[in-house]
């Protein structure tokens, strides 16, 4: 988990162009999507967090996004996850 405060700009592009950083996260909501996600792109920087994967996220106690991970949600929501 990379917080984003914690990154600079050029390094977190570099991350993501190298698929080292593949979802993002919200650290006080506890929840994870996509980097194209239009609810996540709108939290602030501070709360922001980033995954290489969703195994990552998930072992960090953070639950799928409802707006660009629906079938995850689903799957979470029911218990499958």
């Amino acid at each position: 988990m990379v917080k984003h405060i914690e990154i600079s700009d050029s390094e977190l592009r570099n991350k993501i162009k190298n698929a080292e950083i593949c979802f993002g996260g919200n650290q006080k909501l506890k929840i994870y999507g996509t980097l194209k996600c239009s609810s996540g792109k709108r939290m602030k920087r501070e709360n922001r967090v980033f995954f290489s994967s969703e195994m990552e996220a998930q072992k960090n106690g953070f639950r799928p996004c409802g707006h660009c991970m629906k079938t995850e949600y689903q799957n979470w929501k029911n218990g499958l996850i």
